[in-house]
């Protein structure tokens, strides 16, 4: 990529913020069987523990035209990344299954402003650049949920739940104050309603896909770790099990970074991550000990390709950075309105059959309907 230096500044702080949208879902997982010791909450609402921020990441990026009128991306980031920051440091208080929720809705919320906010402000700023850069993005989201599944049980061995669960304010606050310098003094896109049909079928089409796919991701985050330790694994080998996870992830989302821009065609890339998920989903269910690994490397590729995929494809249909901007807070709106329901209805399968195989057998089903989506996905020149 050619940028200036003021652009690599601002690519910098891109990813320091991707990198700040999870830790605050990822680091629950790992330390769920001792919370829900802890406060006795049930597998219903350990569901909800993931379920609930990504519902509400759903609403906020619906209503973030708004934001983007009376604040702009970067106030908007800013804000965003404050949510974040405070949520995070409230759950050195929280102690109940209530306030666990409260907090992960307040998270839910700064990380839906950061996201919705951020690809206008990519397609704008870094317009030659863009799908490099989301991909960078992307990359940098799953860096963080890799981080914090790793780490977080390694700090609950030394000190207390909340304040392994509160540490992730930290790098929320470096994060703020790196951007605030970095993304400049920039005037909010100007918005032209009119100009474009935001809701049209294929934009409709492209929030499903997207909410498909994140949902493997978000059943995977939020129940891999509690699958294991059911299964015997301590919290920190379930938890780097999901780290190697994100791992994968991350070596996907960089691939994807470094190649999409040969590929005009995203069909073949989208076609592939989604048989190794499906592989991977495979080996999870049919034997989860002896394939733990293979199968969590797998899903993890396919994971890891499928969300900058499905975003780089949304922002493929935007023609102006207005339109960038408006498209996606819509696909991410829907499609995490749609994720939101996969862990609390794998929360739900737990507690009625105590094992999470049907789960994984339900998202299968679900990968061959995204390969029937994609076909859609046709380059911009053969649409007609």
């Amino acid at each position: 990529m050619n940028l200036s230096v003021a652009q690599r500044w601002q690519v910098a702080a891109i990813i320091l913020v991707g990198l700040n949208l999870r830790p605050v879902l990822a680091s629950v997982p790992p330390l769920l069987d001792a919370l829900q010791a802890a406060t006795g909450m049930s597998d219903g609402a350990a569901g909800l523990m993931t379920a609930l921020p990504v519902f509400v990441m759903g609403l906020g990026a619906l209503s973030a035209a708004p934001l983007r009128r009376l604040l702009g991306e970067r106030l908007g980031v800013l804000l965003g990344l404050a949510v974040i920051a405070i949520a995070a440091g409230a759950r050195l208080a929280a102690g109940q299954t209530g306030a666990l929720l409260a907090t992960g809705v307040a998270a839910g919320l700064g990380i839906a402003i950061a996201q919705a906010l951020l690809p206008g402000f990519i397609k704008a700023r870094l317009a030659a650049a863009s799908s490099g850069v989301m991909g960078l993005y992307s990359t940098a989201i799953m860096g963080g949920a890799a981080i914090a599944s790793v780490a977080t049980p390694l700090m609950a061995r030394q000190q207390s739940l909340s304040l392994s669960l509160a540490a992730w304010a930290v790098p929320a606050l470096i994060a703020l104050a790196c951007w605030a310098r970095a993304a400049g003094r920039a005037e909010a896109v100007a918005q032209n309603t009119s100009a474009d049909r935001a809701h049209g079928r294929r934009a409709w089409l492209l929030a499903v896909f997207f909410g498909l796919g994140t949902g493997a991701y978000t059943l995977v985050l939020a129940w891999l770790p509690p699958y294991y330790t059911a299964l015997g694994w301590t919290p920190v080998a379930a938890g780097s099990l999901l780290g190697a996870v994100t791992v994968a992830e991350i070596a996907a989302g960089l691939l994807v970074s470094a190649l999409i821009g040969r590929l005009p065609d995203r069909r073949p890339a989208l076609y592939l991550a989604i048989g190794s998920l499906l592989v991977g989903l495979a080996g999870l269910t049919i034997a989860p000990l002896a394939l733990a690994w293979p199968a969590a490397v797998l899903a993890g590729l396919g994971i890891g390709a499928l969300f900058p995929l499905s975003l780089i494809v949304t922002m493929d249909h935007a023609a102006t950075p207005a339109q960038a901007g408006r498209l996606a807070a819509f696909v991410q709106g829907v499609g995490y309105l749609i994720a939101a329901t996969f862990p609390y209805a794998a929360g739900l399968i737990r507690q009625h059959v105590s094992d999470l195989r049907p789960a994984w057998g339900v998202m299968m089903a679900i990968c061959a309907i995204l390969f029937a989506m994609a076909l859609r996905f046709r380059p911009q020149a053969d649409r007609r």
